[in-house]
């Protein structure tokens, strides 16, 4: 087994359209995942999996029911099971996912943003 760094950076470049994450890696079950957001996402939620947005680069969003939170480069936050969100960015950001692999994207949606299979990069 070959073990090999990853330059964020590079692999954001090969990164073109948004809400379409794209794989890194695997760590125990979880996938470590990059993606680029712009605009509006679907209002969703995910019954069995936690969810963590970490932003590398911009700002995003993500509505609750009672509240939005609004996170900058080098903060993250974790979404439990469970919660309804809907993350949206006005400007586009870059950001790093942390979800187990059985993890949809739309959770309890099914839509045309639906992925049933993400690319690794």
């Amino acid at each position: 087994m070959e073990i090999k760094k990853v330059n964020l950076k590079e692999k954001l470049a090969l990164v073109k359209e948004y809400w379409s994450p794209k794989i890194l890696g695997e760590l125990n079950n979880q996938l470590v995942k990059i993606a680029k957001f712009k605009g509006e996402f679907v209002s969703h939620k995910h019954d069995r999996e936690d969810e963590l947005f970490y932003v590398i680069q911009g700002e995003l969003h993500i509505e609750l029911e009672n509240n939005t939170l609004h996170l900058s480069a080098g903060e993250f936050v974790i979404i439990p099971k469970g919660v309804v969100h809907k993350p949206y960015a006005l400007e586009e950001v870059h950001i790093m996912l942390f979800e187990p692999s059985a993890t949809l994207n739309t959770g309890n949606i099914k839509n045309d943003r639906t992925l049933t299979s993400l690319d690794k990069i």
